[in-house]
C-alpha cells in the first residue's frame, strides 16, 4: 500500500515513522526546499512522550529535552504559587514515561532521524479522488499516486481545501515568543504559568536546560498582517506585561529576538476526511497553546492512523480511516473542552480569580490529569472499547 503524506512537520514525521514501524510504505512530499523546523520552546506531555519512546527515541530526547520538576501556576503580579503539577520522577512512576519540554527544532530532528523518503520544494496544489486512488499534483508540474493520502500540512492544509470549504479563524490573541540564555536569566526546572488579567505568560528551560523559551499572550485585533507571525520590539511586549512582577518583566526583556504570533483555530467539521483521504494534526484539528497539547495531539494522530493501516489493504484502507477518525474524534473532542475551558480560567480578571484559584488548587494534581497522561492513542485504534 502506497501512502503519500502531505507536509513534512511534526505530525508528518511522526506518522511516517509510525507507519514505518508498521511496515506501511509512506513517502512525505514537503513544500519547503530544506527542512529547517524553527520556532521556540514546545511541551509534550506522557500521552505523547509514550509514543516517542515506542518509536525508539527515548534516547535521543534525553540528550535534548528537559524534564521539568514541576508545572507551576503563579499570580501576575505578585508571584504568589496558586497551584502545582508535580512532574519530574513523580510523573514517570504514574505514567511510565517523561513530561518533556524541547526547543521545536529538537523534536523535528529527532523525528527526521527515523524518516529516508521526504521529497522537498514539493508544494502540493491538487488532490484528485477515484475510487481506487489518489492523485496528488505539486506546483512543479509532477504528480504521484497514492492508495491513501494523509495532510499533514498544518493550519493553513492545501488538503483540507479540497476536502472542505471552511478558513481559518483568528482566536482574538497574539503570542509574543522568545529564546533567551539560561545563564542570563536563572529559570527554575519549572514550566512557570503566571495568569494575570486578559493575559498569561509560560516558560520553561528548554535545549538541555542552556535556554529559556518563553510565550506571553495578549488580547489582539488582526494588526500583524497576513503571515500571522512578524518580529516584535522589546517595548511591545514589555508595555503589553506593565504592571507584572518583576521576573516576569527580566525574562521577556532578556532579548530583542521576540516573534509575534496571531493565534487561529477553525470551526469542528462533521468529518476530517473521505474515503481513502485524512487529516491529522493541525490541518485537521489546530489547537489554541492553552493546554500544551498541539504536538502531543499531532503525535497521537500519527501513532493512531499507523495502528488502524497495519495490516490493511488498498481495498480496506477506507475503512481503517474511518475506524480511526471516529476514536480520534471523540479524544479530540475532550482536549478541545479542556483547552476552552484553559482559554477562559487563565486570563480571568482580578474580581473572579478567587473563585478560579480555589478550583484550579484542587484540579491541578498529577492525578487530576491522568485522562490526558495515561491515554494510549494507539491501543485506543487497535481496541476501541479502550477509549
Amino acid at each position: 500500500m502506497r501512502v503519500a503524506v502531505i507536509g513534512g512537520g511534526i505530525s508528518g514525521l511522526a506518522v511516517s515513522a509510525a507507519l514505518a514501524r508498521v511496515g506501511v510504505r509512506a513517502d512525505v512530499y514537503e513544500q519547503a526546499p530544506a527542512l529547517a523546523e524553527i520556532g521556540a520552546g514546545i511541551q509534550v506531555s506522557p500521552n505523547g512522550a509514550r509514543l516517542l519512546h515506542r518509536l525508539g527515541l527515548a534516547d535521543a530526547l534525553g540528550r535534548v529535552a528537559v524534564q521539568p520538576s514541576a508545572i507551576e501556576v503563579r499570580r501576575w503580579n505578585d508571584d504568589v504559587p496558586l497551584a502545582v503539577t508535580p512532574l519530574g520522577d513523580a510523573c514517570v512512576r504514574m505514567y511510565g514515561v517523561p513530561y518533556y519540554t524541547l526547543h521545536r527544532a529538537d523534536l523535528h530532528n529527532t523525528l527526521l532521524s527515523l524518516v529516508d523518503r521526504v521529497s522537498l520544494g514539493k508544494q502540493c496544489v491538487g488532490v484528485t479522488r477515484a475510487a481506487d486512488g489518489v492523485t496528488v499534483s505539486f506546483a512543479d508540474g509532477t504528480s504521484v499516486e497514492a492508495d491513501v493520502v494523509l495532510g499533514a500540512d498544518g493550519i493553513r492544509s492545501t488538503v483540507r481545501q479540497h476536502l472542505l470549504d471552511d478558513r481559518p479563524r483568528f482566536a482574538g490573541h497574539a503570542i509574543f515568543r522568545g529564546l533567551v540564555p539560561a545563564a542570563e536569566v536563572p529559570h527554575e526546572n519549572k514550566v512557570l504559568i503566571r495568569m494575570g488579567p486578559g493575559q498569561h505568560c509560560v516558560s520553561y528551560p528548554i535545549s538541555a536546560g542552556r535556554l529559556v523559551s518563553f510565550a506571553a499572550s495578549s488580547p489582539a485585533a488582526e494588526s500583524h498582517g497576513e503571515s500571522w507571525t512578524s518580529r516584535a520590539s522589546t517595548s511591545e511586549v514589555l508595555g503589553a506585561y506593565d504592571g507584572w512582577h518583576p521576573d516576569v518583566q527580566r525574562l521577556l526583556s532578556a532579548t530583542d529576538e521576540v516573534s509575534v504570533y496571531l493565534l487561529h483555530d477553525r470551526e469542528a467539521v462533521p468529518s476530517w476526511g473521505t474515503g481513502r483521504i485524512m487529516l491529522i494534526g493541525d490541518a485537521a484539528h489546530p489547537m489554541l497553546p492553552f493546554g500544551a497539547q498541539g504536538a502531543s495531539q499531532g503525535i497521537e494522530d500519527a501513532v493512531a492512523v499507523a495502528a488502524a493501516l497495519a495490516g490493511a489493504t488498498p481495498a480496506t484502507a477506507p475503512a481503517a480511516l474511518r475506524r480511526y477518525e471516529a476514536v480520534r474524534r471523540a479524544r479530540i473532542t475532550d482536549v478541545h473542552a479542556f483547552i476552552q475551558a484553559n482559554e477562559r480560567n487563565h486570563h480571568v480578571d482580578d474580581t473572579e480569580a478567587a473563585g478560579r484559584d480555589e478550583h484550579m488548587a484542587a484540579d491541578f494534581g498529577l492525578r487530576q490529569r491522568e485522562w490526558l497522561f495515561a491515554y494510549d492513542a494507539e491501543s485506543a485504534v487497535r481496541t476501541p472499547s479502550a477509549a
